[in-house]
């Protein structure tokens, strides 16, 4: 039989790094993905230390649109099929729309929207062949509008809508499939995107590892979505009960407002 593993693409800080130490720490053999080789590396030989199998390391901007042929070579050269896919790579910038860099902005789409449905939809026939998962990541982002992160919020729409529906259409074949909507979560994504988050963030956030735990977990058993945290489980019942126009408001003056 084919070796199996679990593909995890921004795997080299934040969430993709502990999702990386949950699927190890299962059983799971990891190919991990990400820009930075050398972080990569690092956690490999964290993992292999800790008693995991080697995972196998391949670095990789998944900005450009050779990445996934990249990934498949480096799978096929393996001798591995993917069992899970994790599309956890993603990224956002802070500011109106219109006054950030166009280039960067396209950037997200090809991360956040091309490489993961490239991946989600490259895979599915190992995924239905090995009776697999697949777990994207989305945020609680994805249930609302976003002045000041425009793009980053339509993005995690699309995350949104495009997971439910694979969801329904892999269901028959026996898949997992699920999308992870976590609301601040420290890490590195805040720095990237150009702003400090204050005191609403800290009191909705969960850690990296606690989010990670609650993701597998939710795979596992097959649950449509995971909202890890009591605070971000209320936003989208409380969205039904407010007017578009309010949600947007209130949005966009807490996005723009300067930090």
């Amino acid at each position: 039989m084919t070796e199996r593993v679990t593909l995890i693409t921004g795997a080299s800080a934040g969430i993709g790094t502990e999702l990386a130490r949950v699927f190890a720490s299962k059983g799971h053999r990891v190919a991990l993905v990400a820009r930075r080789a050398d972080r990569l590396e690092a956690l490999a030989s964290e993992i292999k230390t800790a008693g995991g199998a080697a995972p196998i390391v391949i670095p990789c901007d998944l900005a450009q649109p050779d990445c996934g042929d990249r990934i498949a070579e480096a799978l096929t050269a393996a001798g591995v099929e993917v069992e899970y896919v994790v599309n956890n790579a993603g990224f956002g910038v802070f500011g109106r729309a219109i006054q950030r860099d166009r280039s960067n902005q396209l950037e997200i789409i090809a991360v956040n929207i091309r490489a993961l449905t490239d991946l989600s939809l490259r895979f599915s026939d190992h995924l239905i062949r090995n009776r697999g998962g697949l777990l994207n990541v989305g945020s609680i982002a994805g249930f609302l509008p976003g002045p000041g992160m425009a793009v980053y919020y339509a993005s995690k729409a699309y995350v949104l809508s495009f997971t439910e529906a694979m969801r329904a259409e892999l269901a028959p074949h026996g898949v997992r499939v699920t999308v992870l909507c976590p609301g601040p979560v420290p890490s590195e994504f805040q720095a990237r995107a150009g702003f400090r988050p204050g005191y609403d963030s800290s009191i909705l956030n969960v850690s990296p590892a606690d989010v990670a735990r609650q993701a597998y977990s939710g795979l596992m058993a097959n649950k449509r979505a995971v909202l890890p945290g009591l605070g971000i489980k209320m936003v989208p019942p409380l969205l039904r009960l407010l007017p578009r126009a309010f949600i947007l408001g209130a949005i966009g003056r807490f996005q723009l407002r300067k930090r």
